[in-house]
């Protein structure tokens, strides 16, 4: 058994704890509120900008996890001080640093994401995760930490709570049988990160050395669009036939004038205009992790809809 320690007690924070619990591993999850400490998790409550008191937490840990969830609308002010605060913890206790990223950072896609696809983000939140990533691939690449970087799209899962995905928070309203309205193009397929297989895959890469260096894909089931995917979950729930329909960009931009969170929504346009698809070949070949098939997504997913919706 070997300590990891996880920062940020959020849906990948505390489903990764559960993974790691799982292999037999001690865990200790820093958050800024803390919590309640059991047999199998140690809660610490630390400031994840505090590269002092990360370092303090993290010593004599075999792996450091930044699960981190800033709010959408602050990334660049919040996640630069957390990003360096967690590098340096790294580089001065020797653990290894697996960060939880997303698919931001290759900005407009040409056909499907691989690890090696250039980072080529034009976006504000697109260049902070390529400017966090190439800070810690230099302090690696310089001897000074030890890295990694998991990368997945759109979160599905019953840990998700309805109102941090896109595609979950339509759930109620296809319980009762009304139209949902999504991001996007409702008939470019996309790729859909099941929240146990992003656990998965953080676990291995903190344990396994051939992790080291590069960034890895989480496995995810075959791409499905957002009225295939909305249709699958409706049947699930033993509701009408989805009805689904996107949200004119105009409106969104309208919208985006006076609530902050649809501007930043409206500026991730190419994320929902075409095929969003991810390529994990290289995660199975090496890991030999695979994803957790669509229909057990599906019949998972939907026990996290409320009843009353």
């Amino acid at each position: 058994m070997a300590l990891h320690v996880i920062v940020g007690k959020g849906p990948v924070g505390a489903t990764t704890a559960a993974e790691l619990v799982a292999r037999g591993h001690d865990v200790r999850i820093l958050s800024r509120s803390g919590g309640t400490s059991t047999e199998a998790i140690e809660h610490r409550q630390v400031d994840a900008t505090d590269a002092d008191a990360l370092t303090e937490a993290t010593r004599g840990a075999a792996a450091l996890y930044n699960a981190v969830n800033p709010d959408y609308t602050r990334w660049a002010t919040d996640w630069p001080p957390v990003a360096a605060a967690l590098l340096t913890a790294a580089e001065r206790t020797g653990a290894v640093l697996v960060t939880m990223s997303n698919l931001y950072g290759y900005g407009r896609p040409s056909g499907p994401m691989t690890p090696e696809s250039p980072l080529a983000a034009t976006d504000v939140k697109g260049r902070v995760r390529v400017r966090m990533w190439a800070d810690a691939l230099a302090a690696h690449e310089a001897g000074r930490a030890r890295v990694t970087e998991a990368r997945a799209s759109d979160f599905v899962g019953p840990q998700v709570p309805l109102a941090q995905s896109h595609l979950m928070r339509q759930l109620p309203a296809l319980r009762k049988g009304r139209r949902a309205w999504v991001i996007g193009d409702p008939d470019v397929v996309r790729s859909w990160g099941y929240l146990p297989d992003v656990a998965a895959t953080l676990a291995t890469l903190g344990t396994d050395e051939r992790a080291l260096g590069r960034a890895w894909h989480v496995p995810s089931a075959p791409p499905r669009s957002q009225r295939q995917a909305l249709t699958d979950l409706a049947a699930a729930l033993g509701a009408p036939p989805a009805q689904v329909s996107g949200i004119p960009w105009p409106v969104l931009r309208a919208v985006g004038l006076v609530v902050p969170l649809m501007r930043e929504v409206a500026a991730m346009r190419h994320e929902f205009d075409q095929d969003f698809v991810i390529d994990a070949t290289a995660t199975t070949e090496t890991f030999g992790l695979t994803a957790t098939p669509w229909e057990e997504v599906v019949a998972a997913t939907v026990g996290a809809v409320p009843v009353t919706g």
